[in-house]
């Protein structure tokens, strides 16, 4: 078997096979969503071929830009259109493909990379675990009063500033310009390169399918957030996104999507754990979650590197040690944290904490505490206090999330 770099060349093949792995065709859109493909960038894919040179499995990455804790971006390759023909699976294609796209990346110089996991079973023996999180909220519109807050700087607690109701078409730039705002002070958020938003090339509101987008200017008419909505069959109101680091933005955009009239209920997709807005509700009950699931997913590749890149809000101190089976390596590193920064260097002292990479890929962004991971048997923590000490270094100032589809 071989596997090489594909050329504009190959793009047909690259996506035909890519389709057959998954029994669709090229001409079957994503629910709700434009020519996915079409963002492909063929220097960063690869096809495997038999001996003969028949195509029987893809991988690509995507050059995206992840914001960690701290606020700060580095490069993030998100692997995407993975797949194997059918004929060809449980013959070593799969890891094979993975084995050498993890290893042209190291070598590239990238210490991490993502993905979205089609099936979460298929990706921990490659390194990768679940790092962000997200959930449905559903809200019945005949209880979907909001309560005024309890405690706030102002009258009412309201946003200044005002909605407007905008087509899809109409407001392309609004919507690059919040988003990347947005992303760059959002922990987990992925970047969203031009070229996918000049393709229409993902789901909504990237994609040509129809929507409305409500806009929400500031004081000085500046827009600083938006939701991108439809309503479908009965009655219920969807929203793609609400794109917006302001809770009281967030809030005034909620309010307008709950106030529409003729819908029976509101769907928020792409909710963050423990946002507030079902604590908003005057009828806490108002409000159903659901759907909660895993979203982005992180792989390590420079334990080291990666560790001091993000930001961190507790000083303090760990020995990890941290096995990679499936790139065949194992590291013991002393991370070192003051005034905000890390220093990780290899060490010879007892570990507190014994991990797998892919844990470590779940720790990374702050969204999961390392003491969950104890007490599923996943780390080993080798002190008493190893676990505490480990929940209170990779704490964040903000919970991570992601609602960016690749």
């Amino acid at each position: 078997m071989e596997i090489r770099p594909t050329t504009d060349e190959d793009r047909d093949v690259f996506v035909d096979t890519a389709h057959a792995a998954f029994g669709l065709f090229p001409e079957t859109p994503v629910e709700g969503g434009g020519l996915w493909w079409s963002a492909l960038e063929m220097d960063h894919c690869v096809l495997a071929l038999t001996a003969d040179g028949r195509p029987v499995g893809t991988a690509a990455t995507h050059p995206f830009e992840l914001t960690l804790p701290g606020e700060t971006l580095v490069p993030a390759p998100g692997v995407t259109a993975v797949g194997v023909l059918p004929s060809h699976r449980r013959q070593g294609v799969l890891s094979a493909m993975m084995r050498h796209q993890l290893t042209e990346l190291r070598t590239r110089g990238e210490f991490l990379s993502v993905l979205l996991a089609s099936e979460a079973p298929i990706y921990g023996r490659f390194g990768y675990g679940p790092a962000t999180y997200t959930g449905r909220l559903t809200v019945q519109r005949h209880k979907a009063a909001l309560d005024l807050p309890r405690a706030h700087s102002t009258a009412d607690g309201r946003a200044t500033g005002s909605v407007e109701v905008l087509r899809r078409a109409e407001c392309g730039e609004i919507l690059e310009e919040v988003y990347d705002r947005y992303r760059r002070a959002q922990p987990g958020a992925l970047s969203r390169p031009h070229r996918w938003w000049a393709l229409r090339a993902g789901q909504p509101p990237i994609s040509p399918a129809p929507r409305y987008i409500a806009v929400h200017r500031d004081a000085d008419g500046v827009p600083d957030g938006y939701a991108s909505y439809s309503i479908g069959e009965k009655q219920t109101l969807t929203v793609d996104e609400t794109i917006t680091t302001d809770d009281a933005v967030f809030t005034a955009l909620a309010r307008f999507v709950l106030g529409h009239d003729l819908v029976s209920q509101v769907v928020f997709k792409h909710v963050p754990p423990q946002h507030p807005l079902r604590w908003q509700l005057t009828d806490f009950r108002a409000a159903e979650m659901g759907g909660d699931t895993d979203w982005l997913w992180v792989r390590l590749l420079d334990v080291p590197r990666a560790l001091t890149a993000r930001g961190w809000f507790t000083d303090g101190e760990l020995v990890l040690a941290v096995d990679d089976p499936f790139l065949d390596w194992h590291g013991r590193y002393l991370l070192t944290v003051r005034d905000g920064k890390a220093e990780c260097v290899p060490t010879g002292r007892e570990p507190d904490l014994s991990l797998d990479v892919r844990d470590l890929g779940s720790l990374y962004l702050g969204g999961t505490a390392p003491s969950t991971l104890v007490r599923a048997g996943h780390i080993r923590a080798h002190r008493p206090d190893a676990a505490t000490r480990a929940d209170a270094l990779f704490r964040t100032d903000r919970s991570p999330h992601c609602l960016h589809w690749f």
